[in-house]
């Protein structure tokens, strides 16, 4: 078949099943969210196989360890899938909610309500628990959706849209509310992300290479999660074993995540007494250093820093550090180079914090905390389907009430405009 009449097909059946999706009561949207982790429980170890054989694919081709992290499906991660299905079940549903009701002189009562938003498409890499993930929150906002995974995890993605599409039907949801584009040509996402009338948002998580793409190339509307630039900033009234605490875990614990730290920078004042262990510290765990002229003359065995290091999203253990005279000037840097996604102070002056929760204009400003807690589930929201640096409708975490609209519902009782 012709792809784009595939595409084509594939959106008309979306519509059909965000229609159907939206006449369901949202016990009956619970319980088959309920129904789609049962059966992925039930089929653990068919998706456990198909990741097995996506990572064995993954390393012949030679993917990066952060890759083959992120693609990683181990026991643990299937389980905390399972679990974020039932968590996003359990959810208090947004749709049909009234999120401002007036009443006019002219006695007219206006209600601003929450809608479903219809079809949405969610185009991304790597990371198979997106499957589950958006599906979910897609579902349990009366969403229908239609993903289009990465090539290097087709098969496991596979496996649980198809667990999920199984376990949804048993309990009554539209089979088509979950569809996945299984064509790995790039042509199949310029043909999805110019579905007018048919998809409703497209939604890219991925690498910023990815989601320029898709913004290039779209006609319907695109929420976009760019490059995760995120800072740490120890001011110089840090507690600095608090600080050594928070620059170790928002870099390593995790380096192949968009809210893991890429750059840190030291005021001038606590450079030379908190750079020499935090560095020691780095380099136990295999952190890669890029340093600023001061920084390395305070840890001669950084590398030296260039212009890009600045802008850059490692995704590994490679961290740039700069040493900075006052936090304007940190701010200014993150102003410069960073994306608008995570970025924290530490900081004991309350001044400090105020200063620099008001200036730096992220989804996300930490105060004393790490950058790692940008993420739907660590918000209480549930599983996310992204994280938006945008502006316009939905930034930061993505859960159930960004998934949605509004209408207004103007109720009278035979008022005409004179």
């Amino acid at each position: 078949m012709n792809l784009h009449r595939e595409i084509t097909i594939m959106g008309d059946k979306a519509v059909a099943a965000a229609r159907a999706l939206a006449r369901l009561s949202s016990e009956q949207r619970r319980i088959g969210l309920i129904s789609m982790a049962d059966e992925l429980e039930a089929r653990k170890p068919q998706i456990a196989s198909s990741n097995a054989a996506d990572m064995e694919a993954g390393r012949k081709c030679g993917l990066s360890p952060a890759m083959l992290d992120r693609l990683l499906l181990n026991d643990q991660r299937i389980n905390a899938m399972i679990a974020g299905l039932r968590m996003v079940a359990d959810l208090p549903d947004p749709v049909g909610s009234d999120i401002k009701r007036w009443t006019r002189p002219n006695g007219l009562l206006i209600i601003k309500r929450r809608v479903p938003i219809g079809v949405i498409a969610i185009i991304y890499e790597s990371r198979p628990n997106v499957t589950a993930d958006a599906a979910a929150l897609c579902l349990r906002t009366a969403n229908a959706v239609i993903l289009r995974g990465g090539k290097e995890a087709l098969r496991s993605n596979i496996a649980i849209a198809e667990a999920m599409s199984v376990g949804g039907a048993r309990a009554g949801l539209p089979t088509d509310a979950i569809q996945i584009v299984r064509n790995t040509d790039h042509e199949a996402v310029k043909a999805l992300v110019q579905l007018e009338g048919k998809v409703d948002l497209v939604i890219p998580r991925g690498g910023e290479a990815l989601i320029r793409s898709v913004a290039e190339h779209a006609r319907v509307p695109v929420i976009k999660h760019y490059k995760g630039v995120c800072h740490v900033y120890v001011d110089e009234s840090a507690d600095l074993h608090m600080a050594m605490k928070i620059c170790e875990n928002a870099k390593c614990q995790r380096p192949g995540v968009c809210n893991a730290m890429e750059t840190l920078l030291v005021h001038e004042k606590i450079a030379e007494t908190f750079l020499p262990p935090m560095c020691r510290r780095y380099m136990e765990l295999g952190v890669e250093l890029r340093g600023c002229p001061e920084a390395r003359r305070i840890v001669p065995e950084m590398k030296e820093a260039v212009e890009d290091d600045w802008y850059a999203e490692y995704l590994a253990l490679i961290l740039a550090i700069r040493v900075v005279p006052t936090i304007s000037d940190a701010v200014e840097h993150i102003q410069k180079y960073g994306s608008r996604h995570s970025d924290a102070i530490v900081a004991s002056s309350s001044k400090a914090q105020e200063f620099f929760v008001s200036e730096v204009d992220s989804a996300a400003v930490y105060v004393n905390a790490s950058t790692r807690f940008t993420d739907g589930g660590e918000f209480g929201m549930g599983a996310e389907i992204g994280i938006s640096t945008d502006k316009i409708h939905a930034r930061g975490p993505m859960a159930v009430e960004e998934l949605t609209s509004y209408k207004y519902v103007v109720i009278g009782n035979g008022q005409v405009r004179s």
